[in-house]
């Protein structure tokens, strides 16, 4: 049973880590494109 706790917990990890570049990349798109301002900041990055 902890077997599947680990894996699904590497699985979580990934779909944060993988969500996380892709806003970060949405957001460099939005900031180049002036809809929101240069200084905005949704977080820190990884």
């Amino acid at each position: 049973m902890e077997t599947i706790g680990f894996i699904f917990g590497l699985a979580g990890v990934a779909l944060g880590i993988m969500s996380q570049k892709r806003i970060a990349a949405l957001e460099l798109k939005l900031k180049e494109l002036k809809v929101i301002d240069e200084d905005y900041s949704s977080g820190e990055g990884i």
